[in-house]
């Protein structure tokens, strides 16, 4: 069998040597350039590629292709594979039939990584052969390649959703459900809440879904939708029979006739949200059968995920936090939230059809200043303009955190949490984070 993989990143590499160990035949196209490290891996397994093109004739040999989750569907190449009826897939749905253990799948808007990290963490701890995979870390495909039998714990986009087929995990959890990448889903929001419920399309009774009850779009979808699984809810706002909730500053997990009792300033992640992913994750960890002392230690002894809420440096009792992978609204309102003291905030970047007004409260309540970090700030000046003392724009992360000391006093913090994508001048939100915290280790 040919296998035609779309795309040559993490994921499309991991693919082509998924394929190449199972013996099909495997050609690699991107439409892009491809980074050095991966055309030396393409390069050491005798893997054929192309870069900078795709060659129909070659690509429309293929019997299956798998696409890389980041090529929207409108692209010239993907619709004339559909034209000729040739079977597409995602890599999770190609590395799934290879994987001997049913997996942990993780998705949601927001809070989707530190959940991973989390679930991956208090399984890894309680003894189990686990993996971390999907949206984080190295490929889903490349590990079951090396180590079929592990059980992966998955962070799922809801790109990497739209191309599965039979992929099932034993446990899915949606943390949350908020606008987000809609022009891919053709500004139709419905189209993508229905992209995040295809995490649960092929459970079984057997399996779980774990999902955010406080959420109206998951509630309302939920109602309006059978679905297999047996449904296991958390909640800040009341009691579940089966599923998490908060008593007496506690969260209370019941499941299968055991309950686990956790104080929740044992808990190392600060925030309401955090408190949410730790539900979700401690409600998996009970699932999997770990003890209640593992899943308290462990708890405690979490430090989530690199930017999201990480605190870099004090600097004259002034705390700087990097949560540059707060790339929508709905991230930055939990950020905001957690805000303890008065904030001077940097957001900025390529806007997704953000909405500022639903953080207006916060603004008020807890931001001093403002600092605008993008080329194009004018739907945030806009907004904020009349709220704030002070709002500055600049393009540069350096000068931004000059600013931001210059305008801070001794008890505050200063606070990147974009709301926006990096793009515009950064190569990545990883990238962004890094400079902020190199920026604010140079003060």
């Amino acid at each position: 069998m040919k296998v035609v993989v779309l795309g040559a990143g993490e994921s499309g590499v991991g693919t082509a040597l998924l394929a190449k160990r199972k013996g099909f035949k495997v050609f690699v196209s991107d439409f892009g350039e491809i980074k050095e490290k991966y055309k030396n891996v393409l390069r050491d397994y005798k893997i054929d590629w192309e870069e900078k093109q795709h060659t129909e004739a070659k690509i429309l040999a293929g019997d299956l292709v798998v696409k890389s989750p980041g090529i929207p569907d409108k692209v010239p190449i993907v619709k004339k594979i559909r034209e000729k009826g040739i079977r597409m897939i995602s890599e999770i749905e190609f590395a799934y039939s290879f994987n001997k253990e049913l997996s942990v799948a993780i998705t949601g808007s927001n809070g989707k990584t530190t959940t991973t990290m989390l679930v991956y963490h208090l399984l890894k701890q309680g003894g189990l052969n686990v993996g971390l995979a999907g949206n984080i870390g190295d490929s889903y495909a490349k590990q079951v390649a090396e180590d079929p039998e592990k059980c992966y714990v998955l962070e799922l986009s809801s790109f990497q959703l739209d191309g599965i087929e039979n992929y099932r995990p034993h446990i899915a959890i949606i943390t949350n459900i908020s606008p987000d990448h809609l022009d891919r889903y053709d500004y139709k929001y419905e189209n993508y809440i229905e992209a995040k419920f295809r995490i649960t399309k092929n459970q079984t009774e057997e399996d779980y879904l774990i999902y955010d009850d406080d959420d109206d779009e998951i509630r309302k979808w939920l109602s309006k939708n059978k679905i297999r699984a047996q449904k296991v809810p958390f909640s800040l706002t009341h009691k579940v029979e089966q599923g998490a909730y908060i008593e007496d500053q506690n969260i209370i997990v019941k499941m299968n006739n055991e309950t686990t009792v956790l104080p929740i300033n044992e808990i190392a992640i600060e925030g309401k949200h955090n408190v949410k992913n730790a539900m979700a994750a401690t409600t998996v960890a009970q699932l999997k059968r770990i003890r209640k002392q593992t899943i308290r230690e462990s708890l405690s002894g979490f430090q989530g995920a690199e930017h999201r809420l990480e605190k870099v440096l004090k600097i004259g009792n002034v705390q700087y936090i990097n949560d540059s992978k707060a790339t929508n609204v709905n991230a930055t309102f939990f950020a905001l939230e957690s805000m303890k003291t008065p904030t001077v905030w940097i957001v900025g970047g390529v806007d997704k059809g953000n909405d500022y007004n639903e953080l207006m409260p916060l603004v008020r309540e807890k931001v001093k200043g403002i600092i605008c970090l993008g080329i194009d700030n004018r739907k945030i000046i806009d907004a904020y303009a009349n709220v704030v003392d002070v709002l500055v724009e600049t393009q540069s992360m350096e000068e931004a955190v000059k600013i931001a000391q210059r305008l801070t006093e001794s008890g505050d913090t200063v606070l990147l949490s974009p709301a926006c994508a990096s793009y515009d001048l950064f190569e990545n939100y990883e990238e962004r984070g890094k400079q902020f915290k190199r920026a604010v280790q140079n003060l």
